[in-house]
C-alpha cells in the first residue's frame, strides 16, 4: 500500500487498506470506479498491456503493432488484418461470464451511486447488473456497416466470415468499438462529463494501465481534490504512487475482501 498517508486512517490505527476503503464505503454517497482489461481478467479473459498481456512483450503474429493493427486506417486499407484482430478479442470474451467482483460492483448500487467508466467492450459489467456504465471504448456485439444505416447484435462471432458483409450493400460490416485512430463515441463522453461534474466520495482505478489521458484524468483530479482513491491492480502503473490506497491484487480477491469487510462494518453499526 502506498499513497498519501495523511488520507488513510478511516478505520483505525491498526486497519489494513481493505479496512479503510470499506470504512469509506460505508459513508459514500458517490463512487466512480474506474476498469480496464485487468478487471475481466479472473473471468478468463486476457489483459493487452498489463500483466500477462496479449500484447505486453510482443507485436501481434502477423509482425504488425496493435495500435495499426486495430486501428481505423487498417480496417479501410486491410480489413483481413484488422478483422483478424477484433475477432481475436470477441474470441476471448466470449462465453466468460461475471466474477465475484463484477458482482460486488453491482451489489454497491444498493447503498450508493456507483458510476462505471470502463474500457472493456466485453459487457460483463452489465451482465452482473450494474446499470450506469459509461463504456468509453464501446461493445463487441453491436455490429454496423461501415457504409450504409445498416445494424445488428450478435451474440458472438462464432458464425460470421472472417470480414463481415453488410447484406444491404456489401460493403465491410464492423462493431461498434473504438479503433485506435477513432474519437471517443459523443455519447459516452457526454455521460462522462455529466458524472464527473460532481464530486466522488471514492474513485476506484481496477485492472487499467492507464495510458489514456481519459482514463487518468478522474482519478488525478480526485487526488487533488484531496478526496480518496484506490487502485486494484498486480502491476505498476502511473496511478501507483498517486492514490491513497494501492492493493497488488486481482480484482475479484480485493472487491470480495472490501465487500466482507463492508458487511462487517455494518454489522457493527448501532441502529438508531
Amino acid at each position: 500500500m502506498v499513497g498519501n498517508p495523511a488520507a488513510r486512517g478511516y478505520a483505525g490505527p491498526m486497519s489494513t487498506a481493505e479496512d479503510e476503503v470499506a470504512a469509506v464505503l460505508a459513508g459514500a454517497q458517490r463512487v466512480l470506479v474506474v476498469t480496464g482489461a485487468g478487471m475481466s481478467a479472473d473471468a478468463g479473459l486476457p489483459t493487452y498491456r498489463g500483466v500477462g498481456g496479449l500484447y505486453r512483450d510482443a507485436d501481434p503474429e502477423d509482425g504488425v503493432p496493435i495500435e495499426v493493427a486495430l486501428s481505423a486506417a487498417t480496417l479501410r486499407s486491410n480489413p483481413t488484418r484488422c478483422w483478424h484482430h477484433i475477432a481475436r478479442i470477441e474470441a476471448a470474451c466470449r462465453g466468460a461470464r461475471p466474477h465475484a467482483g463484477h458482482e460486488v460492483l453491482a451489489r454497491l448500487q444498493d447503498r450508493c451511486e456507483v458510476v462505471i467508466l470502463t474500457q472493456n467492450v466485453d459487457g460483463l459489467h452489465q451482465a452482473a447488473g450494474s446499470r450506469n456504465v459509461i463504456e468509453i471504448h464501446g461493445n463487441v456485439h453491436p455490429l454496423r456497416c461501415t457504409d450504409c444505416a445498416w445494424k445488428t447484435v450478435v451474440t458472438d462471432y462464432a458464425d460470421l466470415p472472417a470480414v463481415p458483409r453488410c447484406p444491404q450493400c456489401d460493403a465491410v460490416v464492423r462493431p461498434e468499438v473504438v479503433l485506435f485512430g477513432e474519437a471517443l463515441p459523443r455519447k459516452a463522453v457526454h455521460a462522462l462529463e455529466l458524472a464527473t461534474a460532481r464530486p466522488f466520495d471514492l474513485v476506484f482505478a481496477i485492472g487499467t494501465t492507464a495510458v489514456f489521458p481519459y482514463i487518468v484524468a478522474p482519478v488525478v483530479d480526485q487526488v487533488r481534490s484531496g478526496r480518496p482513491a484506490v487502485e486494484i491492480d498486480p502491476g505498476d502503473t502511473v496511478l501507483s504512487r498517486l492514490v491513497t490506497w494501492r492493493l497488488r491484487s486481482g480484482a475479484a480477491a480485493a472487491l470480495t475482501a472490501i465487500d466482507e469487510r463492508l458487511a462487517g462494518t455494518d454489522r457493527g453499526r448501532v441502529p438508531g
